[in-house]
């Protein structure tokens, strides 16, 4: 089973490039073999979503939708 402390700490963070301008901002981190990671770049410290790849399409497409 995977750490997820573990995970984060050694993850490469990105912004997203839908993200907007100001307080908007996302970034995303691929992790190990089918987990990636988003978190409020306002708060690097802070919590982060770790979804499997195929969630975070559907979470994307959903928002799309929205």
């Amino acid at each position: 089973m995977t750490n997820p402390q573990r995970e984060l700490t050694g993850a490469v963070w990105r912004k997203s490039s839908h993200s907007g301008s100001g307080d908007q901002c996302v970034e995303v981190a691929p992790l190990s073999t089918d987990l990636c990671a988003v978190r409020d770049s306002k708060d690097p410290g802070g919590p982060a979503l770790m979804l499997t790849t195929s969630a975070l399409r559907n979470l994307m497409s959903a928002i799309k939708k929205a």
